[in-house]
């Protein structure tokens, strides 16, 4: 068995057990389960160690049986669908989640991302391409940004709508107030990311969920700490908040890239956790490895600044703690 189906799998049940949701209390019901996985490396441990036409190794590989274990021994009868959007997608997965939820189709929902490397091959490749970074540390805005670093990791998110979660008594971490997917279409190479798209789907949801950026105290970016991605990412930000409000310096940013790593599948849902633990404790967690900003990045003019100490999170009067995930 691939270890992301192993982890996924622990993290999944630790997951419902914190909710009150373990054993049996989920058999029959109509939980959705969506999973931001690849099909991994794992497969390459087996061949080299001569496994092969192993029925169980097959099944034990497949992503959409990675998706499917969890709902397998717990019996649920909702969707359990595996999402392989690259860096984005245990995000994409939230995503669908939520979707299911608002449109009920499923009671509870479990979204979540795993990511482990278990062969050298894939780390070669990106290094090759010159994705890595080779100061061995994402340097997420800062001049010193020359690519990221490799994480893994497992994450689990369990999911209701918010008056079924209160009318349960449920200890609730966070709303999930709005989200939105694009692509970027055609760029000038197909890792290349686009501002422009990047922009226009923050502007439509801000609009199309009546949020004022104004009131986002905090934005967890996709911030890799490459020289290119970088500066495309606060640029499309700084453009999608500037139709709301002129104000500078109002709103922290950071990476959890910075911290633990690029996590690749599981990345932006590690991002999801993060916020969700600062607001807990209404404490702004420093993004690490930043000195001077890219200068390809006027964070001056912009409504940003990157969050480099241990700071209080308190709520502006009348507004919510509210943060943006990228």
């Amino acid at each position: 068995m691939d270890p992301q189906q192993r982890l996924f799998l622990e993290q999944a049940y630790h997951a419902l057990e914190d909710a009150g949701l373990g054993g049996e209390a989920l058999s029959e019901a109509r939980c959705g389960v969506y999973v931001g996985a690849g099909s991994g490396d794992f497969s390459e441990v087996l061949k080299a160690r001569g496994v092969s036409g192993n029925p169980l190794a097959l099944m034990g590989n497949v992503p959409s049986i990675l998706a499917a274990r969890i709902s397998y021994f717990l019996n649920l009868k909702g969707p359990s669908l595996a999402v392989d959007t690259a860096c984005s997608s245990s995000l994409t997965a939230l995503g669908l989640a939520v979707e299911a939820l608002r449109a009920g189709t499923v009671d509870v929902a479990l979204a979540g991302g795993v990511c482990v490397i278990s062969t050298p091959e894939f780390m070669a490749s990106m290094a090759a391409g010159g994705m890595l970074s080779p100061t061995d540390a994402c340097h997420t805005f800062d001049r010193a940004a020359d690519g990221f670093v490799c994480g893994e990791g497992a994450v689990a998110l369990v999911l209701k709508t918010l008056d079924r979660a209160l009318a349960d008594g449920d200890r609730i971490h966070g709303v999930v107030r709005a989200l939105g997917s694009n692509q970027d279409g055609r760029t000038n190479g197909i890792t290349a990311p686009s501002g422009t798209a990047q922009q226009a789907l923050e502007e439509d949801v801000y609009r199309r969920c009546d949020i004022d950026p104004r009131g986002i105290g905090y934005v967890e970016s996709h911030g890799t700490g490459t020289p290119l991605g970088d500066p495309i990412e606060v640029d499309a930000l700084t453009g999608a908040f500037r139709r709301f409000t002129a104000d500078r310096g109002f709103c922290r940013i950071g990476s959890i890239k910075t911290n633990i790593g690029h996590t690749l599948t599981a990345a932006g849902l590690a991002g999801v956790v993060k916020v969700l633990l600062m607001m807990r404790h209404r404490t702004i967690v420093p993004s690490l490895n930043f000195s001077a900003p890219n200068p390809r990045i006027d964070l001056a003019a912009s409504p940003f600044r990157v969050a480099t100490a241990l700071e209080p999170w308190e709520a502006e009067p009348g507004r919510p703690r509210r943060a943006a995930v990228a």
